[in-house]
């Protein structure tokens, strides 16, 4: 089943983007490759080894244009506020572009969603109405966000594009109802498109240098 791209550890962990325009809508993906992926991905560590995260495939396609139109409710919402891509910009070059491509990309996505082959939701196992604190949330993030991102990986490995998209949450209850989940025990993390990509070709995206990141606790005047 596996075609791997010949890829270093690096080059996977540099070149794995969010993949919108040049997802191929067009071309199935097999049910085993994405059950491979989630193999892969649920070797991430989790707290405990409680194995509490889960992954929901959707490749009907009336139930993805039914997640597809939740997307895009939240999507005009987001559209209108500053927080947006195309509204954060430095007058940097390099970012301002970059971050003009994100706003036509994320455009697309919203109008295509609903022909996206495959939408991976990765969802966590809660208790129901447990109010939880900040490290208890920690725990339960730091478990499910580790096997999604090792499954966006793993796709890239394959062949296959994914974009990270939180916007459906805002009306979670809704989707919970569309997916047949409980909503008061099962959380949704992610909705992860997922196709074959037109060409893998992709390169490192543009980052702030890294030295303006990196604080050597050592280096800071402890009061």
């Amino acid at each position: 089943m596996t075609t791997e791209l010949a890829l270093t550890v690096d080059e996977l962990l540099s070149t794995t983007r969010s993949v919108r325009k040049r997802l191929d809508l067009d071309r199935p993906v097999p049910r085993e490759l994405l059950v491979e992926c989630i193999q892969l991905a649920i070797q991430a560590p989790n707290s405990c080894n409680a194995q509490r995260t889960r992954f929901l495939i959707v490749q009907e396609p009336h139930i993805r244009a039914r997640l597809a139109e939740l997307y895009r409710r939240s999507y005009a919402d987001y559209a209108k506020g500053d927080f947006r891509a195309g509204n954060l910009l430095t007058g940097d070059t390099a970012w301002d572009d970059a971050q003009q491509r994100i706003e036509t990309s994320t455009d697309h996505l919203c109008e295509n969603l609903h022909r996206v082959p495959v939408l991976v939701i990765p969802c966590q196992q809660v208790d129901p109405g447990d109010e939880r604190s900040r490290e208890a949330q920690a725990v339960l993030w730091g478990s499910a966000v580790p096997a999604a991102w090792s499954f966006c990986l793993a796709a890239r490995s394959r062949g296959l594009g994914t974009t990270w998209t939180t916007l459906h949450l805002r009306h979670e209850k809704e989707a919970a109802a569309i997916l047949n989940i409980p909503y008061d025990t099962v959380q949704q993390v992610a909705l992860i498109p997922v196709a074959y990509t037109k060409g893998t070709d992709f390169k490192p995206a543009y980052r702030l240098p890294v030295e303006e990141i990196i604080t050597f606790i050592a280096d800071v005047e402890v009061p």
